[in-house]
């Protein structure tokens, strides 16, 4: 059979893009191609579970707009399906006079994105709002919430399912060709054809696109982020999001509090290069993955410009006391032995060649096929909303009204 779209990935990206797609053009052939045996193997099932605001993305950005739009997609949706979230809120503490500047210029853009119910708050404000945290000054974010993503993503499968998707788990796409017209995806379990193809591959985009001759870059340099848990007993020390303010001289966002669904509250993650594209252990080493990220010009210059505080991270992924002292600095009262170990995720983080990291999600079109390139966070957040984009995109290239029956 050949499919009129097949979409490679089912992680929440994909998914929402397969989603959409059958409910746009209910006349076409759609098949999703994942290459684990289940869904949300990866990123989407091993997430923080937030709900994001969209304050901390460059106002324009598709950052910006898909995240807002994602959010209230979102919100939409789980109330549609019976999906329980909470708006628990998020506080951006400032806890040094260092940080001030940073946090205002923080609150403009979450003004410019139309983010709502910002407040800011003075030491006694934030002891209201967390009485065992403390800081000097810090934005409140009402509309942030959590939610646990794995089964929002898989609610959207059924919905695929159910207008009529066919799936093909365990199936590992090795190569795409381009045949009379038709995409060929190569599997071990045999061939996939379709005339369109949408990668959605997460940790593996890069490599989906060099298959296609797309561009060397972006390219996905892994970062394995640790979290700890709070004992039970000591759940009670946190009661919604707290983040810190963003570093400029860091390039991830730091250590955090999540509660979670299930009530068990997160603490971190810190950020480490990752051994293998999915190494989610310090001992799961892939050596091609790892020499791969090593040799790219973009991480040397990264690891050059950062080495003192990759090395900090480091030490704090070893060091249980190092890790807890981080989050000291906004609840002081937190004690090595409140905390157990957590699990582990990785970021699938596009880097370019000169070492910035890409602050945005990034798409790419040839013949017969659409890449998504760059997905982080907040994808998950953004996905209704990506799935909308991808879904423009792929009508306009692959001309699907005049297709659509």
């Amino acid at each position: 059979m050949i499919y009129d779209i097949a979409i490679v990935g089912g992680g929440i990206v994909g998914l929402a893009a397969t989603r959409e797609l059958a409910l746009r053009f209910p006349g076409l052939a759609i098949a999703n191609v994942e290459k684990e045996d289940v869904f949300n193997a990866h990123q989407t099932g091993r997430n923080s579970g937030v709900i994001h605001s969209g304050i901390y993305y460059k106002p324009g950005s598709f950052k910006a707009k898909l995240c807002v739009e994602g959010r209230k997609l979102a919100w939409d949706y789980c109330d549609a399906k019976g999906i329980e979230y909470r708006q628990v809120g998020k506080l951006i503490v400032a806890t040094d006079e260092s940080e001030l500047g940073r946090l205002d210029d923080l609150w403009e853009r979450g003004k410019q994105n139309g983010v709502e119910g910002l407040e800011m708050l003075d030491a006694a404000g934030i002891r209201e709002r967390e009485p065992h945290c403390r800081g000097i000054k810090a934005i409140f974010s009402p509309v942030t919430g959590i939610v646990d993503w794995a089964r929002v993503s898989r609610s959207f499968a059924h919905d695929a399912k159910t207008m009529g998707v066919d799936f093909f788990l365990g199936h590992d796409v090795t190569s795409i060709g381009r045949r009379g017209g038709v995409t060929v995806l190569a599997t071990p379990k045999g061939e996939v054809q379709a005339k369109h193809v949408i990668t959605c591959g997460g940790l593996y985009s890069d490599k989906l696109a060099k298959m296609t001759g797309g561009a060397r870059d972006p390219k996905i340099v892994p970062f394995r982020g640790d979290y700890l848990i709070l004992k039970p007993e000591k759940r009670g020390l946190v009661r919604g999001n707290i983040y810190p303010v963003p570093d400029p001289e860091f390039p991830f966002l730091g250590v955090h509090f999540t509660p979670r669904m299930n009530g068990d509250v997160w603490l971190g993650p810190n950020a480490v290069l990752a051994f293998a594209r999915e190494g989610y252990s310090f001992f799961d080493v892939n050596p091609p993955e790892l020499w791969d990220a090593l040799t790219y010009p973009g991480f040397f210059k990264l690891a050059t410009k950062y080495w003192r505080i990759g090395a900090g991270e480091m030490y704090r992924d070893l060091v249980r006391g190092a890790y807890v002292g981080a989050l000291q600095r906004y609840i002081p009262e937190l004690e090595p032995d409140d905390c157990l170990p957590g699990p582990a995720g990785v970021r699938a983080q596009a880097m370019a060649a000169d070492g910035s990291l890409v602050d945005d999600f990034v798409f790419e079109g040839a013949d017969g096929i659409v890449h998504v390139r760059n997905a982080p966070s907040p994808a998950a957040t953004s996905s209704l909303a990506i799935g909308n984009h991808i879904a423009d995109d792929a009508e306009r290239r692959f001309d699907l009204r005049r297709n659509a029956a």
